[in-house]
């Protein structure tokens, strides 16, 4: 595999747990970051993940990486910056952090690759485009993920 071809399965990872997320988020791309054998690709979400709610966004991504196969390699169960941390059976490291005013991040570093130039993603982000800028907080409220009332028991948004 080489670097394009490692850049094309970060973003197939990433689209996957994008689709994973119901109610959808709003997002973006962030960095690209080319090592001398690897990289990774990040995305910022948009929308603004309350502290009632963390748990439950984390959740939602936790089960459908195992559910893909991806081993949990490590939780930061901090109340304000939670994280999950994996690893998918072809040595890709998945993280999803969340950071301040409720920003969740998601990044996706390949293993040592055979070095080639590297595809800007192909995927559109449903959020505004920062490319060569810096990415703001979060700034779209959404009904269910900016809640702060408790997860609803019978939800199926959550599952």
């Amino acid at each position: 595999m080489d670097m394009r071809e490692a850049a094309e399965r970060a973003d197939f990872i990433l689209d996957g747990t994008f689709v994973a997320i119901r109610p959808e988020v709003r997002w973006t791309h962030g960095e690209t970051t080319v090592g001398s054998c690897d990289l990774s690709r990040r995305r910022a979400v948009m929308t603004v993940i309350s502290e009632q709610r963390r748990g439950g966004f984390l959740g939602v991504v936790e089960r459908f990486w195992r559910k893909s196969g991806y081993e949990i390699t490590s939780v930061n169960s901090n109340k304000e910056f939670p994280a999950i941390y994996a690893k998918s059976p072809d040595g890709f490291g998945l993280r999803l952090s969340i950071a301040g005013r409720g920003q969740a991040f998601f990044e996706v570093a390949t293993p040592c690759v055979r070095e080639s130039s590297v595809d800007a993603p192909t995927s559109r982000g449903n959020g505004p485009d920062y490319s060569g800028g810096p990415i703001p907080r979060p700034d779209v409220h959404d009904e269910f993920w900016s809640s702060s009332g408790p997860l609803p028991t019978s939800s199926s948004s959550a599952s």
